[in-house]
């Protein structure tokens, strides 16, 4: 179960860490350049990296609930992480319909709920 545990550890850092990068990274990138095809490709690799952390802490925070309690922290991480999931498949599918204000907005909604959990996480 250890092992677990430190896979579900270190997916939530490539994933919360993923978005506080993105987010500083982003606003950078723009100013410095007009080019989509950099934006995109960041995207891109972003979307890879933190789909894959994201599948790894579903699948080991579900396999780590069967040695919890089920209390109300727990059950409010594990609804704040299907929203989370939730917004971020939303934006991904249609980012490229958004402008970058709203994917901007979107982003920052999903690092908020992020931290939030991780703040329930240690409250666990």
């Amino acid at each position: 179960m250890k092992f677990i545990f430190y896979v579900h550890l270190l997916s939530a850092t490539v994933w919360v860490g993923g978005l506080i990068v993105l987010g500083g990274l982003v606003p950078a990138v723009r100013k410095a350049t007009d080019d989509r095809a950099v934006i995109r490709a960041m995207a891109n690799r972003f979307g890879v990296m933190s789909w894959t952390a994201l599948g790894l802490l579903v699948l080991t925070g579900t396999l780590m609930v069967f040695d919890r309690a089920w209390t109300g922290t727990l059950i409010t991480k594990i609804g704040l992480v299907i929203l989370s999931a939730v917004l971020a498949a939303w934006h991904t599918v249609a980012a490229k319909g958004q402008s970058p204000a709203v994917r901007g907005a979107i982003q920052g909604v999903i690092l908020i709920l992020a931290l939030v959990i991780v703040w329930l996480a240690i409250a666990l």
